[in-house]
């Protein structure tokens, strides 16, 4: 812990103007994969925040584009009056103000050819796009949790100290987990309970995560992850041979 908070003052030392966006190498360009690809990542926030939580956002290409498009929720754009759903053309690995990214999700070919269209579904039917809160939510974990609740075949989590990923609705104190797998009790995004296959076991304290992982051992904690097993989909989803070169990139 006393790591990420020696980081957290370098970074509140630096400009996040010139903080490193570079790509780490993990996903493809789209020169070197045909295949549609759907990509989920998380990394810890910029400047003080990053001791505490990460953000996410989900990243597509269709079969044969020429770019990536990447989807997230930015929430200064809420003090500027603008909507917070954020699309860019990014590399979608990229450091987050140097901040390394980690990858929970890596479909390929027809699978997620037919999952686009689910994707773009969820994120048109968002409920807050004018809306940000740090905590306990809406903010960029709930929109990506949202998206995973609403596109089948995801069969994976985002991780504990994705703060805000628990705000499943005003009026929806019960709801599908993020990997259509379990079920959860959320009062708020402050107070709750999650069981799911690929969820583990989750209570939920002031929007804090506490848990335990069984299918890949490990314990889920507040403002640290996981400890333990690094996490992958509790299910394997089919993927087609690549008819040209694709970067190594697998799910962590």
């Amino acid at each position: 812990m006393s790591v990420l908070f020696f980081k957290s003052f370098l970074a509140a030392a630096s400009d996040w103007r010139t903080a490193d966006r570079s790509s780490i190498g993990i996903a493809p360009t789209p020169q070197q994969e045909s295949r549609a690809v759907v990509q989920i990542y998380s990394a810890r926030t910029y400047g003080w925040k990053g001791n505490l939580a990460v953000h996410s956002w989900i990243a597509y290409k269709e079969k044969d584009a020429s770019q990536w498009n990447i989807y997230e929720v930015i929430g200064y754009y809420a003090n500027r009056g603008w909507p917070v759903v954020r699309l860019t053309h990014r590399q979608p690995d990229e450091r987050w103000f140097g901040n390394e990214p980690t990858l929970h999700l890596d479909i390929r070919g027809d699978a997620a050819a037919e999952m686009i269209p689910n994707i773009l579904k969820a994120v048109e039917s968002y409920p807050y796009p004018d809306s940000y809160r740090v905590y306990p939510g809406p903010n960029s974990n709930t929109f990506v949790s949202y998206v995973m609740r609403n596109t089948p075949g995801i069969y994976t989590d985002l991780p504990p100290h994705a703060i805000g990923k628990d705000w499943i609705g005003r009026a929806q104190p019960v709801g599908i987990t993020e990997s259509g797998t379990g079920v959860q009790l959320s009062l708020f995004g402050m107070l709750g309970a999650t069981v799911g296959l690929a969820e583990g076991i989750e209570i939920n304290l002031l929007g804090m995560n506490f848990g335990i992982d069984f299918a890949r051992p490990a314990l889920k904690l507040p403002f640290v992850g996981r400890l333990g097993m690094s996490d992958k989909p509790v299910f394997t989803v089919p993927t087609e041979p690549s008819s040209s070169h694709s970067s190594p990139a697998s799910s962590n």
